[in-house]
């Protein structure tokens, strides 16, 4: 390479005019008129302008002609402003080009599958295919100009708030709670296994129990579930643990953290602080316990308006102890009968047997559950959900709670945009808290955790951990945005007779507990601080920041849905050399 860079293509501007410039990057796109050829020549920083012109250098000109998309050249030529009519004001060196006099082919490119262009249309498993390609667009190399932005910041704002970033394991001990693990096997070691973290959360607590007192970390994490839109199987989070502190502390920690990530990232300044709600209260609200508080359509409880009205299914619900609730839509007196089908096809697939609908039209009640309600049962409705004349109400009921909140969550969203309620260019926090400790598997039939089993439970529900374990709750908390858990976390146990306590509600016989904990439970004998703290989906957060709905494309090289990188062909078999030294051999179902 003689040619060596002298600036960007993304700098030059009419104060460069007659520098003498040299540009590396990558052939946009080339275009001849009347014999002078142009090229857009890219890199990182954006895009200029380069002319070939016969009249100067005729033979360069002609070399130019075999020049085709995402070759990689450098070109030496004299920074000239555009003729007027000429310049483009939608890019920063739109006002100038570059006349070449000299130029040399870096390499080569094959046909390309797919446009270097945000525009293209080009399906996912392509793109992932060739993803050394999909990252030449500029779009996605914006979100990773912008992730490396935001870690940058978070790194600078703990710092300055006495953090240390200190580093935990990827080859650790398998301790099964919640997803699957992932597992290593070890050669060394025939019929062991390594496992990698889903969380460094048992090191971080050892970090509390060395003395360290604030530890923070930008770390890989790894879960062998089932996928979802926003979910991989290898993810980044910010992972954060404190000495000395309570729940309020975590919250302001992270409420500052948020102002000076969206300051830097959207030019905004989020209000704290971030308004609080506990669990039962976003559930009864909203159904859902990370709620998009942006828009209202609040669900309302009715189960004991109607525990006496001939409507059965309503009726029975709310005797059998289940939950009736309803959400009033404004102005959905508008609603056709097709709309309702459509809201009851998402309440439906959420597991509701039904949605049942009213209008209010000339202060009546009109639809096909009506004529079940009395005058006063139709006026305490109305007044309980805040309807009035021109609105709908629609209702779910059954006796399992859970499935009216996530019939109604899900339907809530469903509506707001549906009625363009929701306003996109709104940042809304907010914090969740005060979580149940533990909850019910019908799979397992036996009381799991929450969250994780290290959550603390509060002080006044100490002495019902074991007797009344459903009514035990957690010191525990997640960040929201706009509907997306942000982050969750909690203040932990330190005490490890409150830990084995912890244990025994969750039905983890001493035996169990020391082999898969037995370390921590060991080191929380010798002095352990009250310590709490919260790890932050930094992919999620990218992904809100970089104002996409795909995880994927804040992730520089992610999985399918299907745990696959198409690009590298992974996961992929191993050969029988490898297996033996492993002491592994595969077996065919």
């Amino acid at each position: 390479m003689n040619l060596r860079r002298s600036h960007s293509c993304g700098e030059l501007t009419q104060k460069n005019s007659g520098q003498e410039v040299i540009l590396s990057g990558w052939v946009q796109r080339r275009r001849d008129h009347g014999g002078v050829i142009f090229v857009d020549l890219r890199d990182r920083t954006g895009i200029t302008q380069v002319v070939f012109n016969p009249k100067i250098n005729s033979k360069l000109h002609k070399e130019a002609e075999q020049l085709r998309s995402e070759y990689v050249i450098s070109v030496k030529g004299k920074v000239e402003a555009r003729p007027e009519g000429m310049k483009n004001p939608k890019m920063k060196t739109g006002d100038i080009e570059i006349e070449v006099t000299e130029f040399e082919i870096l390499s080569s490119s094959k046909p390309l599958p797919f446009m270097i262009e945000d525009e293209a249309e080009v399906g996912e498993n392509i793109r992932l295919q060739y993803r050394y390609l999909d990252l030449r667009r500029p779009l996605l190399q914006k979100n990773f100009v912008l992730r490396h932005e935001v870690a940058h910041v978070i790194r600078q704002y703990l710092s300055k708030e006495k953090f240390l970033e200190l580093e935990t394991p990827f080859l650790i001990k398998s301790t099964p709670e919640g997803a699957r693990d992932y597992v290593v096997p070890s050669r060394l070691y025939p019929g062991h296994f390594f496992a990698l973290p889903q969380s460094p959360q048992l090191f971080k607590q050892i970090f509390m129990v060395a003395g360290f007192e604030r530890y923070f970390q930008i770390v890989r994490c790894f879960r062998d579930e089932d996928l979802r839109a926003d979910r991989q199987p290898e993810f980044t989070q910010v992972d954060i643990e404190m000495s000395f502190i309570d729940q309020e502390d975590v919250m302001k920690l992270l409420e500052g953290m948020m102002v000076e990530v969206f300051k830097k990232a959207k030019n905004v300044t989020p209000s704290i602080p971030f308004p609080r709600l506990t669990y039962d209260e976003a559930m009864t609200r909203y159904g859902v316990d990370k709620p998009d508080i942006r828009f209202g359509l609040e669900l309302k409880n009715t189960t004991d308006l109607v525990k006496d009205v001939e409507f059965k299914v309503f009726s029975f619900a709310a005797k059998e102890g289940g939950l009736v609730q309803a959400i009033t839509i404004p102005k959905g007196a508008l609603f056709s009968r097709k709309d309702f089908d459509e809201c009851e096809k998402v309440v439906g697939i959420y597991g509701a047997k039904g949605l049942a609908w009213v209008k209010i039209e000339n202060g009546q009640w009109h639809g096909p559950i009506s004529k079940f309600f009395k005058p006063e049962q139709i006026k305490n409705i109305n007044e309980r959900t805040g309807a009035k004349e021109g609105d709908a109400l629609v209702f779910v009921a059954d006796t399992d709670p859970q499935v009216v909140y996530d019939a109604l969550g899900n339907l809530r969203i469903h509506l707001g945009k549906k009625l363009n309620l929701i306003d996109k260019n709104k940042e809304a926090f907010c914090w969740v808290y005060q979580f149940p400790l533990f909850e019910f598997s019908k799979e397992d039939n036996r009381y799991v955790s929450k969250h994780h089993p290290f959550t603390s439970p509060r002080e006044e529900d100490m002495d019902i951990l074991t007797t009344h374990p459903d009514k035990a709750y957690a010191k525990a908390y997640d960040l929201v945005l706009n509907g997306v858990e942000l982050g969750g976390g909690s203040i932990r146990i330190h005490n490890a007779d409150i830990q084995r306590k912890v244990f025994k509600a969750l039905k983890i016989e001493e035996k169990e507990a020391q082999q898969k904990f037995g370390f921590l439970l060991e080191a929380l004998q010798f002095g352990a601080p009250p310590h709490g703290g919260i790890a932050l989906g930094l992919d999620r957060l990218m992904m809100l920041l970089c104002e996409t709905d795909s995880i994927r494309d804040v992730i520089a090289f992610p999985k399918t849905q299907k745990a696959q990188c198409l690009m590298s062909d992974a996961p992929s078999t191993i050969d029988d050399k490898q297996l033996k030294e492993l002491h592994l051999k595969i077996t065919k179902e």
